[in-house]
C-alpha cells in the first residue's frame, strides 16, 4: 500500500507539474505570438546588406523533428531543420533585396546530410548564384560530403592549418555471426532474392560476392555522380579529379588551391574582411556588429522571419498534402523516428476524404521493414490514388518496404542518388537455446499440434517449420513482385530481372523503369499542382502533423530515458554507440508473419 501510495502522490505532482508547465509555456507562446504579430513585413531585424550564413553542420531532415527538451532549457540553438524549410530559405534569399550574399560556414564540421538532400540544397544554391548573388565557402578540415555542397561556391576558402578529403566513398558494414556464435544466440534465415543483403550479418562475417557487386556498382553511380558535379562546377575534367583520389586521398590546402578544388587558403578573419566587403562594411560606421564579424543573419532564424510569414499570408481553399515517410517501417502507430503502418494509414485516409486537399506528395526516406506494415501503407496510397494525384518523392533512401509504398504512386521522382530498389523479402529466426543450456536453463514443451510452438524463440526451428516461413517469404516475394510490374506497367519478367533483392541508384532506376523522373522534392510538389490544374492558387499541408512544443514537453518532462548527452566522444565509444544503435533496430522486427522487406540494418556510405 504504502510503494503504491508513493507512486499515486509521484503521478500526482508530476501531472501538477506538467500542467504548470504547460500552461505557463502555453501562456508564454501567445505573449510571444502577440509581439510577433506586432512586426511589420518586412521583417525588422534583417539590415540591408546581409549574408545569409548556413552551418554545414546543421542536419537536414526531411521532416520536423521532435522537441529537444535539452536544449530547449539549456538554450542551445537546435541545429536541426526540414529541407523544405531551407530551400523556401534560401529561394527567399534569391529574391530578397536585402541579401546579397549566402556563407556556407564549415568550421564546426560536415553533418550527416545524404547526397540526394546535398543534391537538392545545390539545386537552390545554383538558382540563389545563377541570381547575380555570391555564395562563399570557408572551411577547415573539408569532408567530400561538405565539398559535395561547397564546390559551386564563387570562392571556396580553406584554412592552412587544414586539410581537404577527396578518396572516394566506401560502404562499411557490421556483422555479428562470430558474436552470436560465441553468446549462443542461434539465428535461421529464409529469404528470396540474391541480393538481399539485409541477413547477411547473423550469416556471414563479410560481403557475399552478389552483396560486394551490387555494393560496388552503387557507389561507382553515387561516385561517378559525385565527380561529374564537383568537376562541372570546378571547370575541370572528372579524370584528373579521379588522379587526385588515386593518388593523394588527402590533399592539403596549398596542392588543392593549385590543382583548382579550391580557390584561396586563408583564416576565418580573411573570409570575414571578404564578407565585409560584399556587405560595404569595409569602413566601419558604426558599432552594431564586433569588429570580427560582419553583417548576417542565421538561416533558420531568416527562415523563421520569412518563410513562415510567408507561409501565414498564402491561404487558400485547395491545398497539396506533403507526407513525410521517415524511417523503418513497422506494424502499429510506430514512433517519432518511424512509420507506423495504423498511424500512416490513418493519415491518407484523413487526406483522401477531405476535399480540400486536391493532390498528395508522398516523400519517401525509408530502408524498408515490415512487408505487412508496408502492404497496409500502400493499400491506403492506392485507394487514395483513385481520387487525386499521389506524387512520390525518393528522398535519400526509398528501397525495400519503402520501395514497396512508393511503387503505388501516381509518378515517381528521385534524385540520381538516391538509393532504392532491393525488392526482395527475408525471414529472420533466432533462439536462445544455446546460450541458456549453458547457463543451466532448458525447457520442455506439451502439444496438441505438431506446429503447435513454431513460434518459439527458445529452439531452432525444425526443416518441415523452416519450410513454412520460406513458403510465406516466397508468397510475399511473388506478391511483391506483382505489385511493381502492376503499378510500374513493367512486364513481371523483367521486374524478376532488375528485383532479387538488388539496390539501384536513382539514375539507373529511371533506365529500368522503377521512377520515372530525376528531380527533388519541390519538383514533385510542381508536378503534383500541375496535375490537380491548381495554377497558383494552392497552400501546402505537412503530414503527419506534430505535436505543440508544450504536449511535446509534457509527454516526455518524466520520460525516464535521458537524452544523450550532445558532447565530443572518442572513436572507441563511437564504434560501441553504433553496435548498441544496430541492436536497438532489431526491436522494430515485428511482422506477424517474420518477413521484412529491408535494407541492411546500417547501410552506411561514407
Amino acid at each position: 500500500m504504502r510503494q503504491f501510495l508513493k507512486q499515486t502522490a509521484a503521478s500526482t505532482i508530476g501531472s501538477i507539474v506538467g500542467l504548470l508547465l504547460f500552461i505557463t509555456l502555453g501562456t508564454s507562446g501567445l505573449v510571444l505570438m502577440f509581439f510577433a504579430a506586432l512586426g511589420d513585413e518586412e521583417s525588422p531585424g534583417i539590415k540591408d546588406k546581409s549574408v545569409l550564413v548556413f552551418d554545414l553542420s546543421t542536419q537536414v531532415r526531411d521532416s520536423k523533428p521532435p522537441a529537444n527538451l535539452a536544449q530547449a532549457f539549456s538554450g542551445k540553438k537546435q541545429e536541426i531543420i526540414t529541407l523544405r524549410r531551407v530551400l523556401q530559405a534560401i529561394n527567399r534569399a534569391t529574391k530578397d533585396d536585402r541579401i546579397t550574399a549566402i556563407f556556407l560556414d564549415g568550421r564546426k564540421g560536415g553533418g550527416t546530410n545524404g547526397y540526394a538532400t546535398m543534391e537538392e540544397l545545390r539545386g537552390a544554391l545554383a538558382k540563389f548564384q545563377a541570381a547575380g548573388k555570391k555564395i562563399i565557402a570557408y572551411d577547415v578540415t573539408l569532408s567530400e560530403r561538405e565539398y559535395y555542397l561547397s564546390s559551386l561556391a564563387d570562392e571556396i576558402v580553406v584554412n592552412p592549418m587544414g586539410t581537404m578529403e577527396l578518396n572516394g566513398l566506401n560502404s562499411k558494414q557490421m556483422f555479428f555471426k562470430g558474436a552470436l556464435e560465441k553468446y549462443g544466440v542461434g539465428v535461421q534465415v529464409i529469404r528470396v532474392g540474391d541480393y538481399k543483403s539485409a541477413v547477411e550479418p547473423y550469416l556471414r562475417s563479410d560481403l557475399s560476392p552478389a552483396n560486394r557487386e551490387q555494393t560496388k556498382a552503387l557507389l561507382t553511380d553515387l561516385w561517378g555522380k559525385f565527380l561529374d558535379t564537383v568537376a562541372d562546377s570546378r571547370g575541370l575534367e572528372a579524370d584528373k579529379l579521379q588522379t587526385v583520389v588515386d593518388r593523394q586521398g588527402y590533399v592539403d590546402p596549398d596542392e588543392a588551391k593549385k590543382i583548382g578544388l579550391i580557390d584561396s587558403v586563408g583564416y576565418y578573419d580573411n573570409v570575414v574582411t571578404r564578407l565585409k566587403e560584399l556587405t560595404g562594411e569595409t569602413a566601419k560606421t558604426d558599432n552594431t556588429e564586433p569588429a570580427e564579424s560582419f553583417r548576417q543573419v542565421d538561416l533558420s532564424m531568416y527562415a523563421d522571419r520569412t518563410v513562415r510569414s510567408l507561409e501565414t499570408t498564402t491561404m487558400s481553399e485547395q491545398k497539396i498534402a506533403v507526407v513525410y515517410a521517415e524511417g523503418a517501417i513497422v506494424g502499429g502507430r510506430g514512433s517519432i523516428e518511424t512509420i507506423g503502418s495504423d498511424r500512416f494509414a490513418e493519415v491518407f485516409r484523413e487526406l483522401r476524404e477531405d476535399k480540400t486537399v486536391k493532390a498528395i506528395v508522398l516523400r519517401v526516406n525509408s530502408p524498408g521493414g515490415s512487408a505487412t506494415a508496408s502492404e497496409v501503407i500502400l493499400r491506403e496510397i492506392l485507394l487514395a490514388k483513385k481520387q487525386k494525384p499521389v506524387v512520390v518523392s525518393m528522398g535519400n533512401v526509398a528501397a525495400s518496404g519503402g520501395y514497396w509504398i512508393a511503387a503505388g504512386g501516381s509518378h515517381i521522382f528521385a534524385e540520381e542518388n538516391s538509393i532504392t530498389g532491393s525488392i526482395g523479402v527475408f525471414g529472420l529466426l533466432s533462439n536462445i537455446k544455446e546460450i541458456a543450456n549453458d547457463n543451466g536453463v532448458t525447457w520442455d514443451v506439451v502439444k496438441t499440434g505438431e506446429f503447435a510452438d513454431i513460434g518459439s524463440n527458445v529452439r531452432p526451428k525444425t526443416e518441415a517449420e523452416l519450410a513454412i516461413y520460406q513458403k510465406s517469404v516466397n508468397k510475399t516475394y511473388e506478391l511483391f513482385l506483382s505489385k511493381v510490374s502492376r503499378y510500374r506497367n513493367l512486364p513481371k519478367e523483367k521486374v524478376k530481372k532488375i528485383a532479387r533483392g538488388r539496390v539501384w541508384s536513382g539514375k539507373e532506376a529511371v533506365k529500368i523503369g522503377l521512377v520515372d523522373e530525376i528531380g527533388g522534392l519541390e519538383s514533385a510538389i510542381a508536378y503534383a499542382s500541375k496535375q490537380a490544374k491548381l495554377g497558383k492558387d494552392w497552400q501546402l499541408q505537412e503530414y503527419p502533423q506534430q505535436n505543440r512544443f508544450e504536449t511535446e514537453l509534457v509527454q516526455r518532462l518524466f520520460d525516464v530515458k535521458m537524452l544523450e548527452s550532445q558532447g565530443q566522444i572518442d572513436p572507441i565509444t563511437a564504434e560501441f554507440l553504433k553496435v548498441r544503435q544496430e541492436l536497438a533496430i532489431l526491436q522494430d522486427f515485428s511482422d506477424p508473419n517474420a518477413v521484412y522487406a529491408r535494407l541492411p540494418l546500417n547501410f552506411e556510405i561514407d
